[in-house]
């Protein structure tokens, strides 16, 4: 089984730098008939130094010429909540509502092929950008899935690269496949397309 290939927070920095600022990165070159996805798996336990080094990632992109649009799953939820009104309502309701009800209901209003890939679409169309940036995926668990945002993104992501921080391992085997498990415990389901950035040429 190959592992996430996670080191440390200044390996992963170093390796994103000259990965992502590279032409043949940018240009998609060797990747054949895949979908230019790649996820980054980092531990949970570093999800504040991975944030910090995911702005100083983009600030030092910017000084090469190259744009990140960074978008923020649980920033997107937000907003979407907040256009239907919804936000308010589920606030002052949390903790009447039993989990379950309250599940359904935001797994409803967030429909990811509905709602969160549209929403993600709009801000790939209104802005120039040469690689996306994907984050927030362990604040929007469970009513946000991260292998269904990469399922639904395939149609509309082809013309740059994607990066999901995923604050979990992305492993493959010949027995199961390849797992997107969340936190490294919680198995997000199954799914394949995607390169682990850590066993791509830097």
């Amino acid at each position: 089984m190959r592992q996430s290939g996670w080191k440390s927070i200044n390996d992963t920095y170093d390796r994103m730098l000259r990965l992502v600022g590279s032409e043949p990165f940018l240009r998609m070159e060797g990747l054949g008939n895949e979908v230019p996805f790649f996820i980054c798996p980092y531990p949970a336990s570093e999800s504040v130094s991975v944030e910090k080094m995911q702005k100083q990632l983009i600030n030092s992109l910017a000084k090469q010429g190259i744009r990140v649009l960074d978008i923020n799953l649980y920033d997107l939820v937000l907003e979407l909540l907040k256009e239907d009104g919804d936000l308010d309502y589920y606030l002052e309701k949390e903790e009447s509502l039993p989990k379950e009800k309250l599940k359904e209901d935001l797994q409803s209003i967030l429909d990811v092929e509905k709602f969160l890939v549209p929403a993600i679409e709009q801000k790939m169309v209104a802005e120039e950008f040469d690689v996306l940036f994907l984050s927030g995926v362990g604040e929007v668990f469970p009513y946000v899935r991260s292998h269904n945002v990469l399922n639904n993104l395939q149609r509309a992501a082809k013309s740059q690269p994607t990066v999901m921080f995923f604050p979990g391992t992305y492993t493959h085997s010949l027995e199961s496949g390849a797992s997107l498990d969340l936190f490294g415990k919680l198995h997000d389901d199954r799914y394949y397309r995607a390169f682990n950035i850590f066993y791509c040429e830097a």
